[in-house]
């Protein structure tokens, strides 16, 4: 009887507890990981400031965003680093950029898709075709942070508005 009022009280009780959101810091930022399905794992370098990975339905494996934070005055202006993620694909890719308004901060999204070359700065690559590329450059106190995720062009257009939302996550409205 004790416990059947326990549980009679305990679903009495007001539901209003939200679940803890989930987030990952890097730069002095703290951004809100959109969904269940993005999850924080180890980095694997220590170039990286913190690594994402996401499962998306029908892909073959999961997707992973990078996060870079490179120091106070470190890392390049936005149009470097578009330059940049632009050259990592076989030939001009079909690409896209585009200015976020993250509640009076402008985030900088690139969406690029054709045949990347995967591999390390100065190792081998591979050629992927039909890959997407998603990057983000998001202003910080002393540096911009950079997302980098890339995968099969399916996988990454199912996740594509909750890339954009990670992006804009520091910036919740006031």
């Amino acid at each position: 009887m004790k416990k059947l009022l326990t549980v009679i009280t305990l679903l009495s009780l007001p539901f209003s507890l939200k679940a803890e959101e989930a987030k990952v810091s890097a730069g002095n930022l703290n951004f809100t990981l959109p969904s269940a399905s993005w999850t924080s794992v180890p980095t694997s370098s220590p170039m990286r400031a913190a690594t994402l990975q996401i499962t998306v339905e029908g892909a073959e494996k999961p997707l992973e965003a990078i996060f870079y934070y490179f120091g106070s005055g470190q890392g390049g202006d936005a149009q470097a680093n578009i330059t940049r993620w632009l050259g990592q694909f076989e030939s001009p890719p079909t690409s896209k950029t585009e200015e976020l308004d993250a509640n009076g901060t402008k985030v900088t999204l690139l969406t690029a898709t054709g045949t990347y070359m995967d591999g390390a700065m100065m190792g081998p690559k591979t050629a992927k075709a039909d890959y997407t590329l998603l990057g983000a450059i998001i202003p910080g106190p002393d540096a911009p942070v950079f997302i980098k995720l890339t995968g099969p062009k399916d996988a990454v257009a199912k996740i594509t508005e909750d890339f954009k939302k990670l992006s804009v996550s520091p910036f919740p409205a006031k």
